[in-house]
């Protein structure tokens, strides 16, 4: 069941391609750290699936 819609979805897309893009910037095991934050940031955001939502109860799409 899909629990991220809207500007939820957005916000997570764009914030977490946008810390994508400083891995270009990290230096070293920085990288991973900061490619494991930003893809769990963006792959909820393009699957609409949030683990954290479901365990609070939260629902921010509007289609059910």
């Amino acid at each position: 069941m899909k629990n991220v819609g809207g500007a939820d979805r957005a916000v997570r897309i764009v914030l977490g391609l946008a810390l994508l893009s400083l891995l270009y910037f990290l230096p070293g095991y920085w990288k991973l750290l900061g490619l494991a934050i930003s893809l769990s940031v963006l792959i909820p955001g393009l699957t609409q699936r949030c683990a954290i939502n479901k365990l609070l109860g939260r629902n921010t799409c509007k289609i059910r």
